[in-house]
């Protein structure tokens, strides 16, 4: 169906024509069709966002799953750090040995001065 625009009169009684028509931004059938498909499927992404917000358990559990990923991968880190201490400890042993009873040492004498003041 075309409509003949040139001569054509706004309710205003303003005179049209094609060209003044297209600046204004007037879309062809084609052109409305692409807009309201491609709104749709805008509207259809925003309602499938806001349905995984509100599903409340399904959120949890994706956060439980992620908290127990970081507490494995924390795990093994702190596994290898150990074993690094260990090897450590192994290769000084007697330095380690006698700071801990230097430590020991200075820990009874502070509690000894302590009990003496009260």
């Amino acid at each position: 169906m075309t409509h003949e625009v040139r001569g054509a009169t706004s309710p205003s009684g303003a005179h049209l024509d094609a060209g003044s028509e297209a600046e204004r931004g007037a879309k062809g059938p084609d052109e409305l069709r692409r807009e309201i498909e491609r709104t749709r499927h805008e509207l259809g992404d925003t309602v499938e966002e806001l349905a995984g917000k509100m599903d409340v358990k399904a959120r949890a559990r994706a956060r439980a799953d992620d908290l127990k990923d970081r507490a494995g991968a924390m795990t093994v880190q702190m596994r290898s750090s150990a074993a690094q201490v260990g090897e450590l400890g192994k290769q000084h042993r007697k330095p380690l040995t006698a700071a801990a009873g230097a430590l020991v040492m200075l820990a009874v004498g502070v509690v000894m001065v302590q009990r003496r003041h009260h």
